[in-house]
Formats: C-alpha cells, structure tokens, sequence
C-alpha cells in the first residue's frame, strides 16, 4: 500500500443543523441512540459549554467559517444575499495556504450559493434554494437516479415540524448522498498532500422526513418530556419571545411525532458517521485523521413551548462539540469532558492549531485545547424590537430582550433546564449587575440606543400581532423544471398582522 510521505493530519469537520448538545447518548440523553457519536466522545473530549454566538443558520456559519462574531462579518440578522466579507480569510483557505487540500460536501447556507470559500470544490446541498438560481448537486444526483425534482415530493416544510417517512429510497436520502459523496472524495485524495474536509448535513433540520426503519426503531422507545419554566407565567413576555411562542402550534400527538422524527434523523446521521470512518479507517487515515463534529445551533424542539432556534435558551444556543485528535494525542487526550466556554468561532483555531498552522490575524476565536480561557460568552441575534442577546460566565446565562427592557438570568449549574428566571432573587443581584455590565460593553451599532447614562432602558414593548404563515415555512414544490429565481422568496421569521387588523388567533 502507497503510504504518503506528509506529516500533517488530515482534518475532518462534520456540522449539522438544529443539533442541540443534550442530544447525545454520551450527555446522558435517555431515549437518542447515538453509538458512533459516543464513541467518538470517549476517544477525545466532549465539550459541555459549547454555544453558538448567533443561534440561526447564515451568521452562526459566517462565524464557523471566519473565526469572528457577527460585530466583525456583519451579519446578525440573517442576511441571506450577504456575501462573506472578502477582508476575512476563511478556514478552508487557511488550510489550503498550507499546503492543504481542502473539499466541501453539504450545506454551506452562502451567498452566491456557488461561492467555495476556499475550498477547492464544494459538492452543494442548499436545501432545493432555486429561488437564488442555482440547481444544486444534490439535485443533480437526484436527477441521473431518475428522481429529478422529486425531493420535496413529501409534502413537509423546511421551517415546520409535521414529520412523514422519507419518501425516495433510503439511498438517494441527501444524509445518505453527503456521506457518499464525501467518502469518494477521501477515496480520490491525493495521496502526497494532507486534506481538510467540511460535511455539512442538513439534518436534523426539517423537513422531518427520516427513513421508515428509524421511524419505526423509535416507535416503542420512550421520550423524554419538554420541559417548561416557570417564568412562562410572567405578564408582559417581551415581544421576540411572543413571536417565537406563537410561531408553531402542535397538540401533544403532532408533537410526539415531531420528536421522534427528529431522534430518528439524529440516529441516521450517526449511522452515516461510522460508516464515513469505515471508509477513513480502510484507506489507513484513522490514526492521522482530526474528527470534530458539532452543530451550527441547536433547536428547541417544543421546551419552554418554543421550536426551532434563534433564542439564547439551551436547546436553541447549546451545541454539540466532539473533538478526536491524532491517535494517542495529549492535546485532545480521551473519554474527556470539558466545560471551558468555548463556541462556534473557536472551531477554526482549534483545528489550525491541531495541524499546526498560524491563524490569521483576524481571527477572534482560541483554540479549545489550548491554556487561553474566556470567562465570558456574548451573544446576538437580530436588530431593534426582535431581538435578544447573551452574556454567559460559564454557570450563569443572562438573556436580555430590548423590547419592555426584560432581563433573564438562569443558573446552569443548579438549574440546567432553565425553570427559574433569578433575575428578581436578591441572592443574584451581584451576579446580575456584574453580566449586565458586560453586555453594556459589549452593545454597539443600534444597540447603543438602549442605553442612557450607562444604564439599561431597552425599548418599548407591545403585543405581537401574529400572522398566518402564508408559505408554510418556505415549503419546496416540484423542482422540475427549475423554478424562476424568486427575489422575494425569503424567510419571514416573525409574520405580524398590521396594526389595524385583529390577531388571527384572538379569543372569541
């Protein structure tokens, strides 16, 4: 067998969408069956407080990709026709300026979508985004199998939570079509250079539509309950936290079936994962090969009455983060367990500095096996009246919503599924005072209008005026022959009546 004469080890980063942390066997989880996840815990360290600063799809992988918060690549609103800042060397470009080969597969969530990043190549998977004029590689795929403009013929949005069995068979799943796709490229490396590979799977996002056998491996097992704080009971919830409220409505039965759908694209992933280092393993890269895995953000999944993402609460902001290095690596070491603070931004200098590359200059993020720790997080998502930000210490959460000037403050340590707001207990004040201090420091741009004289006054708060979701959450139609490019084929994520009319859900 041809051995490479190279010294660096190859890179592999595997993220998905809508992975929340508790979501593992490893963390305890009593009901999500992730074997190859595990192991790969026990074989590195897991970090626990692991977060993403950005809690939505296109700025939290604006920070994946860059090593920079939002304050430096512009985006934390979800700007979908934003293109990344040129000024800002990306991972991918950063390893192939030393000397690395470096190829993508999956969601990237970019703009243009054929943008590589750095990457000699990406094999793309946008979710069937036509409406920005690009047909992309899994539908290709689609389309040489004879299933051309066929994904989406089950009938499930890709923002709603109604679940259905996959409807294609198992093999042209885009699960299935990622891990392929990124094996053969393994398999067509080249041998004298090392490689750094991206896969970005796009589940367990919705649509919620996971092979039958794992629908019906989850038919008998016993899920754990969303879980619901107290504080939900508070007059005058500010206005982000109605809209994210009211967003979804499901009885009990729709959710049920949501959450097990979601489990069973959790354990398909995980399958897919092992059989992805099967193929790592026979062409002799194991022992030479770094495997992180983690999530772009979480998902709520019916806690606190919320689905989807977009919050600061833990199943939104909290991620999943496995990092394996090297065969018998101190660094990494193995069967750890981390609670250092890291987040989304400290992926690209945690893998350069495993391979032994400078960072750039630019980038904000620490490496995580490293001695330099944060002792705070911030976090932010949106502008104005619908938005939220987060300062965390590593055991106590401040979430603070301009709108009726509303502070959050949760102790992670006594308190891990967040039923208690201490904002008003006396015992915390100190703490409070100390974190809110902090985000003060931390606001900028329009931000710094919620401040006068140093203090927190936020904005005024007012009812939500929720809206029927007239494009059921951006849900595909046939894709063949390819739709014209849409201009206004964006996501609305808080849909309002206008003043004048009455909430469609009002009491009679």
């Amino acid at each position: 067998m041809y051995r490479s004469s190279y010294d660096k080890p190859n890179v592999l980063l595997i993220v998905t969408d809508h992975w929340t942390a508790s979501l593992l066997g490893c963390a305890g989880h009593p009901a999500v069956h992730t074997p190859v996840l595990n192991q790969i815990a026990k074989n590195g360290v897991r970090y626990t407080n692991a977060y993403s600063e950005h809690p939505v799809c296109i700025p939290a992988r604006r920070t994946l990709m860059t090593g920079t918060s939002a304050k430096k690549h512009g985006d934390r609103t979800f700007q979908a026709k934003l293109e990344m800042p040129a000024d800002l060397p990306t991972m991918a470009q950063t390893f192939r300026d030393a000397g690395y080969q470096a190829y993508g597969v999956g969601k990237t969530h970019t703009y243009p979508q054929r943008d590589r990043l750095g990457f000699d190549d990406i094999q793309l998977d946008d979710e069937g985004r036509t409406h920005h004029g690009v047909t992309d590689d899994y539908e290709i795929f689609l389309g040489d199998k004879g299933y051309l403009g066929r994904q989406f013929g089950h009938g499930m949005s890709n923002n709603g939570y109604h679940a259905a069995a996959w409807h294609l068979p198992e093999e042209v799943h885009a699960t299935n079509w990622a891990t392929d796709t990124m094996a053969r490229i393994i398999r067509r490396r080249d041998p004298k250079r090392p490689a750094f590979w991206y896969l970005g799977y796009r589940h367990p996002h919705p649509p919620l539509v996971p092979p039958q056998r794992l629908l019906d491996f989850y038919a008998d097992i016993e899920l754990d309950e969303p879980v619901h704080g107290g504080w939900l009971n508070t007059k005058d919830l500010p206005l982000m936290l109605q809209g994210v409220l009211k967003r979804y409505d499901y009885n009990e039965r729709e959710s049920t079936l949501a959450r097990r759908a979601f489990f069973a694209l959790c354990t398909q992933i995980d399958q897919q994962i092992g059989s992805l280092i099967g193929t790592i393993r026979e062409e002799g890269l194991l022992d030479n090969t770094i495997i992180m895995f983690t999530s772009d953000h979480g998902e709520m999944l019916g806690n606190h009455g919320i689905w989807a993402k977009q919050t600061y609460y833990e199943g939104s902001a909290n991620i999943p983060m496995l990092l394996m290095g090297v065969k018998d690596c101190p660094r990494t070491g193995s069967g750890r367990v981390d609670g250092r603070l890291v987040a989304l931004q400290d992926i690209m200098p945690t893998l350069l500095d495993l391979a032994g590359i400078d960072c750039p200059e630019t980038v904000e993020g620490r490496s995580m096996v490293g001695n330099d720790r944060r002792d705070m997080l911030y976090g932010e998502f949106g502008e104005g009246e619908l938005s939220s930000r987060m300062v965390h210490d590593g055991r106590h959460k401040l979430i603070y919503y301009p709108a009726g000037n509303h502070r959050q403050l949760f102790d992670l340590e006594t308190d891990p599924n967040e039923l208690t707001d201490v904002a008003k207990d006396p015992a915390y004040a100190e703490r409070l005072d100390a974190l809110t201090a902090r985000l003060i420091d931390e606001l900028y741009g329009s931000d710094l209008e919620w401040v006068v004289e140093g203090q927190l006054i936020g904005l005024p708060n007012r009812d939500y005026r929720p809206a029927p979701n007239r494009g059921l959450g951006l849900t595909r139609g046939a894709q063949w022959p390819v739709p014209p490019v849409n201009p206004g084929g964006l996501m609305v994520f808080f849909p309002e009546a206008p003043d004048h009319e009455e909430p469609e859900d009002k009491e009679p």
